[in-house]
Parts: structure tokens; sequence; C-alpha cells
């Protein structure tokens, strides 16, 4: 079993939301690399005849 504390989840519907994820997520990390190390992932992608959404979950735990 994995030691989570926490849970981030990004989403995206918008083409630009879902192209700048990636950094958004970057940033995220950066920003709390000293605090948290991530454990797992999962991506998540879904449509409909309008809509395309990208999840991205990070699982992480917080440092000792």
């Amino acid at each position: 079993m994995i030691d989570v504390t926490g849970v981030k989840v990004f989403s995206a519907t918008k083409a630009k939301e879902r192209e700048l994820l990636g950094e958004v997520i970057t940033d995220w990390m950066r920003t709390n690399q000293d605090r948290i190390d991530i454990v797992d992932k999962i991506v998540t992608q879904s449509s409909d005849s309008e809509f395309h959404c990208l999840t991205i979950t990070l699982f992480y735990k917080h440092k000792a």
C-alpha cells in the first residue's frame, strides 16, 4: 500500500488550457518540491461531442 497524505487534481477542457497543463503542473511541483514527494499519478481523458477533458491526478506524501 502506498503512503499518501494528499491529492492534487489538475483538469482542463479547453484546447489552450490543455496545452498549458504541463507547465501548470510543473510550476506547482517546483513550488512544493521541498514539502512533498509525488508517489503516484493517474492520467484520465474523457470527451463528448463538444468537450475533451484531460485530468491529471497526483498523489503525494509530505516530507518528514
